[in-house]
């Protein structure tokens, strides 16, 4: 009788769990089809972006230039000074002004703040390819988000970093992530989405961290596969 009670539950979990993974399979793929599709999205080769960014009553422009899983370059102007941030394979670099704590020189990005923006050479996310990518997704629960029923995903990717994604469960795009850096717990609120050949993109995100307080981005310009000359992702000589 043990022994048939002891099969019994073990079946069980092992039914619970592969329910589990079925409905995990289901979110992603209804979050992919909403994205666009995978063929769609592993044709973007290229990707530009120009946003506004409001802090302390200050309008910061902003531009990006991404070679997908290869290159990323954003600069920006704060205050008339120019501040750069690249990341080239596996290295990066930046420029900060003096008023941020460099030289207005470049300099060599630290290896762990390099580690930690890798992923933004994965424009569409983690859960885009996830299991290709070596990357572990969990289904935590149903949740609110800004009023909305949206599904609570615990990913770990394959580097050990950890984030949580928030999907509606009406259009299943992200509306909300929560990731954890340098011990600090940073929040982003996505909203607005327009098409742009056939891809949404968040035109509004609102962004809160314990060390940069509450900023908005407004995104005023996406360009899918323009010309990149890959020279701007080289570091300068000083």
């Amino acid at each position: 009788m043990k022994n048939s009670t002891f099969l019994a539950i073990a079946m069980a979990t092992l039914v619970s769990i592969a329910a589990t993974a079925q409905t995990v399979e289901e979110i992603v793929s209804k979050h992919v089809t909403a994205l666009g599709g995978k063929d769609k999205l592993n044709g973007v080769k290229t990707l530009y972006t120009e946003r506004s960014l409001s802090v302390q009553g200050m309008d910061i422009p902003n531009k990006t230039t991404m070679v997908v899983g290869k290159a990323l370059r954003t600069e920006s102007s704060v205050m008339g000074n120019a501040m750069i941030q690249v990341i080239d394979g596996s290295t990066g670099w930046m420029i900060r002004p003096a008023m941020m704590g460099g030289s207005g020189n470049p300099e060599d990005m630290p290896a762990e703040m390099v580690k930690q923006q890798l992923g933004q050479l994965d424009p569409f996310g983690p859960l885009v390819n996830y299991q290709e990518k070596g990357n572990k997704v969990e289904l935590v629960g149903k949740e609110k988000v800004e009023g909305k029923d949206s599904y609570h995903l615990k990913i770990t990717t394959k580097e050990g970093l950890v984030m949580e994604e928030y999907l509606d469960s009406n259009t299943y795009l992200l509306n909300k992530l929560k990731v954890n850096m340098n011990g600090q717990q940073g929040e982003m609120i996505f909203s607005d989405y327009k098409e742009v050949e056939g891809i949404p993109f968040a035109n509004t995100t609102h962004m809160t961290s314990e060390q940069a307080g509450n900023l908005v981005f407004t995104t005023n310009k996406v360009t899918i596969n323009g010309p990149v000359d890959e020279a701007i992702f080289k570091k300068p000589a000083k």
